[in-house]
């Protein structure tokens, strides 16, 4: 079994620690972690997401002010891998998302858009793509877009969590459809590491699918 899963209320949610607020006089639960920002020379920081209850919401500070949220109908699936927390659940407007760490990753609603736009520009750029390499792209939705192309004929995905895989093909069985195609192998592991071992040129393109560095 791959974690605790099943239906459950929209205010329950796995977070590392939890703390009741006060905003304007309404109760918030906030999810608190602190990560390590090398890029900019910062020390520690933390990073807030949080959670009115019957509501999904994620605060980034790549869009400084804003809060995105989605209201919750029933939280589906939770657990943690050994990499991150992982998190299912049902919208009442964009249907079922999957959220990685507290950042969502795709909704039913919407993930064609960017599924489409990173394999078909870069394969529609080259004349007759044989061989692809998806790094990253757990849930399959860049598997589906790539075998739409009749000239490949092997399509490689390296993805380090293998919970993704099986939580996608649970939840998102039109996303995850990609993995039924014949032409692909799946690897289960690091994508640095995988490249290391690839011999240059062996693929026409490389298709980089993975979460942001933190």
């Amino acid at each position: 079994m791959m974690g605790e899963s099943g239906a459950a209320s929209g205010g329950e949610f796995p977070a590392k620690w939890l703390r009741e607020d006060k905003q304007n006089g309404v109760s918030v639960r906030i999810q608190m972690e602190a990560s390590n920002n090398a890029t900019n020379g910062g020390g520690n920081e933390e990073q807030f997401s949080s959670i009115i209850p019957g509501w999904f919401s994620e605060i980034s500070p790549m869009w400084p002010g804003e809060a995105h949220s989605l209201k919750v109908e029933s939280v589906l699936f939770k657990g943690k891998s050994d990499y991150q927390d992982v998190l299912v659940f049902q919208s009442s407007t964009y249907g079922k998302v999957l959220v990685l760490d507290g950042v969502i990753q795709l909704t039913e609603r919407d993930e064609c858009a960017y599924q489409e736009m990173i394999a078909h520009l870069p394969l529609c750029s080259i004349q007759n793509p044989k061989k692809v390499l998806v790094i990253g792209g757990g849930d399959g939705g860049v598997l589906r877009e790539v075998s739409r192309h009749s000239s490949v004929v092997q399509i490689d995905i390296c993805e380090i969590d293998k919970m993704v895989v099986d939580v996608s093909k649970q939840f998102f069985s039109d996303v995850a459809v990609g993995y039924e195609d014949s032409r692909v192998n799946l690897h289960i592991g690091d994508g640095v590491q995988f490249l290391k071992n690839v011999t240059e040129g062996t693929y026409d393109a490389i298709i980089v699918d993975s979460s942001d560095p933190k």
